[in-house]
């Protein structure tokens, strides 16, 4: 019956959305009071769940949607976004921009969590594609598919090292399996992917990041332009760094913990870009309060959004479907490895959450880890690919690449549901591979 709710829940809110043409916003609404009244919650329980997962994701994301808009629209405004894409072009030439913007996503996503890293790299994803008249969709999938990846396998992201924790691993050999996984999967869905959807038209929400084109006289240096993008990753990098090599009573990793947060490294990114894009190059304070703001109301529908995306998931978990779904998996012959990665891959399509597919089936097929002996360490990789596979709409990452994007949810299946779900399949390729060979 679980299984049934999830399908028509799945089946009503896309004919709501491409059907009826109802907003996204209203109609993920529609569909988690669905899922509750179906599986008999009682309705205060359903208004809460509701509540709560509204809460909860926008208590984590709206400070980091807000700031990075913001941040995005200095670059912009001032002309760094246009100075880094021109010195990329330069370096990688025309033919191989698409690497550039793998191995920048790559870069910034190996210490920055998968949601402030797309914001801040977004920008630069407009301002390329403008530059070179490549395909917005194109080079986008580039990017995501980069930190998508960092964020599935690598520690010291929150899934993997969740993981990790829970089947009392090494961390160092986890990531280095990890980039081993990484980099196969990064070139079939960052590289190749790409030149199967460049005809896919983008429609971004006018006033998100548009610019206009400067004169090289105009641009601010490329030193200052790409420091200023970078202070976010540089503080949180820091943070992370400092979690690894420093006592937790220690002061100075408690400071850059504190700084190194997303929200707050994202703020001080803020300040110094007013100051080194705008204040010290001639920009009034006013005009760039009202450009930011001006940007700011444009991202208004897309947190609406994600934030009723975070309803119909915490509707799915609370109303017990993600539980429901697990049980049939108790007792399978498959292969750990492979079962680790089909169960994650089954609760991620019925959850949304990548974090808690990955910790739910960890938690299932942990005691196989020591009746079968098998690797540890590529048993975190495998749930960790599963929990990325056929992300819908009930992840939020699907409803923020759809929307930063303007393009349609059938759109957004062809591109971002089918680049994480081949994530997940070179994840899973690898892993069997690594399996072999270790061996």
């Amino acid at each position: 019956m679980s299984l049934l709710i999830l399908i028509a829940s799945i089946v009503l809110l896309l004919v709501l959305i491409s059907g009826a043409k109802l907003n996204a916003f209203i109609a993920l609404i529609i569909t988690a009071f669905f899922v509750g009244i179906l599986k008999a919650m009682p309705f205060v329980t359903l208004l809460e769940s509701i509540q709560l997962g509204i809460g909860n994701t926008l208590g984590s994301l709206v400070l980091i949607i807000a700031f990075g808009v913001i941040l995005g629209n200095l670059l912009s405004e001032s002309g760094a976004a246009q100075r880094i894409s021109s010195v990329m072009i330069r370096t990688f030439g025309m033919q191989h921009i698409k690497w550039a913007m793998v191995l920048t996503g790559f870069s910034v996503g190996i210490s920055m969590f998968y949601n402030a890293g797309f914001i801040i790299l977004i920008p630069m994803v407009f301002a390329v594609a403008k530059s070179t008249k490549q395909p917005i969709i194109y080079l986008g999938i580039a990017m995501a598919s980069a930190l998508s990846i960092t964020h599935g396998f690598l520690p010291p992201h929150p899934g993997p090292t969740a993981i990790a924790v829970i089947f009392k691993v090494n961390i160092g050999k986890t990531l280095l399996y990890g980039l081993v996984v990484a980099v196969p999967a990064l070139i079939v869905a960052g590289i190749v992917f790409p030149e199967l959807i460049k005809k896919i038209q983008a429609f971004p929400p006018k006033g998100l990041f548009e610019s206009k084109t400067f004169a090289e006289s105009e641009l601010p240096s490329f030193k200052i332009s790409i420091i200023t993008a970078l202070v976010p990753v540089i503080l949180m990098a820091s943070a992370t760094f400092s979690e690894l090599v420093l006592d937790e009573e220690n002061n100075l990793r408690a400071f850059l913990i504190f700084i190194g947060n997303p929200t707050t490294s994202l703020l001080l990114a803020i300040l110094f870009a007013i100051v080194a894009l705008g204040l010290f190059r001639g920009r009034k304070m006013q005009d760039i309060m009202d450009s930011s703001g001006a940007a700011l109301g444009s991202a208004t529908m897309i947190i609406l959004i994600i934030a009723a995306g975070g309803a119909f998931k915490q509707v799915l978990i609370d109303s017990g479907i993600g539980t429901d779904v697990s049980l049939f998996f108790n007792e399978s012959s498959l292969s750990p490895l492979v079962l680790g990665w089909l169960i994650a891959t089954i609760i991620r399509i019925a959850l949304g959450s990548a974090t808690v597919a990955g910790l739910t089936a960890a938690g299932i097929v942990q005691p196989l880890v020591i009746q079968s002996g098998v690797n540890p360490e590529l048993m975190v990789l495998s749930i960790g690919a599963g929990s990325l596979m056929c992300s819908h709409v009930n992840d939020t990452g699907f409803w923020m690449f759809k929307e930063y994007f303007g393009i349609s949810v059938s759109d957004t299946f062809k591109t971002w549901t089918v680049m994480e779900t081949i994530i997940g399949v070179m994840g899973l390729i690898g892993v069997l591979l690594l399996n072999v060979w270790i061996k």
